[in-house]
């Protein structure tokens, strides 16, 4: 709420959706009505997908910045998002950026195993979080807004429709929303579980998550056995764990200035707990969602 507040381009109306909570998250989002052009929307039980469409359809704006509780804008986040939107009429979508917001070893070592740097990034085809991402009304009306039927994953489903009706979006890298990272294993596991159950529920990534059960459940196991003996099998393990640890060290090396030389190592240290504990969790999540979609047989989303 500070950041929004802050913005260096004031927004002209701030709608929040309240899901239902039972501390006192209103009292406190209210308390910055004085500051703020501020509306709160009750939707008792909503999901986040109905949330953000509760949100929506109150505003009465037709450019539409989106973001997430729990995060930090940037001070010109919403003056970048939207200016692609305002410099060009027929720019229907803007993609903002997102980076973790650290402070621990561990917390570093999570945001570089596991999310983009902006080197990284296609700008052409890159689908955005709704921690950031910008949208004109009508293309948020012909896409029917965000799906409800689905608890995780819901904004790579809008992005996917969105991008089939519109082309590429407009990439805004300066507009960065910090967030903090899932602060023990335990969390992450589960985040990458549900993360993997809405895959599978709504049918995105199959191939991707094919590899990598091929990876775990057969290639690495040979090559780990083979690198046991003397043969050109060990430097092919070596090769391929390299391969696999590059980007995440890369990343690494870019955000740990803050940590001290032990804080460093353990990061070290973490980045391959952090990779393979991803990963089986999406290989747990993933089937999951597969059968949760075969028996609730969910709508075909996807545009033709």
């Amino acid at each position: 709420m500070d950041s929004i507040a802050t913005q260096t381009r004031p927004p002209d109306e701030v709608v929040i959706c309240d899901g239902g909570s039972t501390d006192d998250t209103v009292e406190i989002i209210e308390s910055y009505a004085d500051r703020l052009p501020l509306r709160v929307v009750a939707s008792p039980g909503a999901n986040i997908s109905k949330g953000r469409n509760v949100a929506v359809n109150a505003a009465s704006h037709d450019l539409i910045a989106v973001t997430d509780a729990g995060v930090r804008l940037t001070e010109d986040w919403l003056e970048s998002l939207i200016a692609p939107l305002e410099e060009n009429p027929d720019q229907m979508v803007a993609a903002g950026f997102f980076l973790p917001d650290t402070r621990t070893a561990f917390e570093v070592a999570m945001g570089a195993a596991v999310l983009p740097a902006l080197r990284d990034i296609d700008p052409v085809s890159f689908m955005p979080s709704s921690r950031s991402v910008a949208f004109r009304r009508e293309a948020f009306d012909q896409v029917g807004g965000y799906p409800e039927w689905i608890d995780f994953c819901e904004d790579l489903i809008f992005d996917f429709q969105l991008n089939a009706l519109y082309g590429p979006f407009a990439f805004a890298p300066d507009a960065i929303a910090y967030f903090k990272p899932r602060s023990s294993l335990k969390a992450f596991s589960r985040q990458y579980y549900q993360y993997a159950r809405g895959d599978g529920k709504a049918n995105l990534f199959f191939r991707r998550h094919l590899i990598r059960y091929a990876a775990y459940l057969a290639a690495l196991p040979v090559i780990i056995a083979a690198g046991a003996l003397i043969s050109p099998w060990c430097l092919l393990s070596l090769l391929v764990g390299c391969a696999y640890v590059w980007h995440p060290y890369r990343r690494l090396i870019d955000q740990w200035q803050h940590l001290s030389t032990a804080g460093k190592l353990t990061a070290v240290l973490l980045v391959p707990v952090i990779i393979v504990t991803g990963d089986l969790a999406k290989m747990v999540g993933y089937p999951v969602g597969v059968c949760w979609r075969i028996q609730n047989r969910p709508p075909d989303w996807r545009i033709k």
